[in-house]
């Protein structure tokens, strides 16, 4: 029998080294900080990861990356 689920059905690669951190680092914000999306860019911007230009993140910024990312 085959699952109907597979873990990462959708991913096509492996994950960067910045998808891990970023992915990390979100964890640790909404166990910490909250889950607003407010609270996420306060604290990506506190823990110097930045935007994929290097910029410190605005809302914006992040939703443009989540949907590039397909999340």
């Amino acid at each position: 029998m085959t699952p109907y689920l597979e873990i990462h059905q959708s991913r096509h690669q492996e994950p960067t080294a910045y998808e891990f951190k970023l992915a990390h680092t979100l964890e640790e914000i909404f166990t910490q900080v909250g889950h607003g999306l407010a609270d996420v860019i306060e604290g990506l911007n506190a823990r110097q990861v930045h935007a994929p230009d290097g910029e410190p993140w605005t809302e914006q910024s992040f939703r443009d990356e989540m949907h590039r990312l397909g999340a």
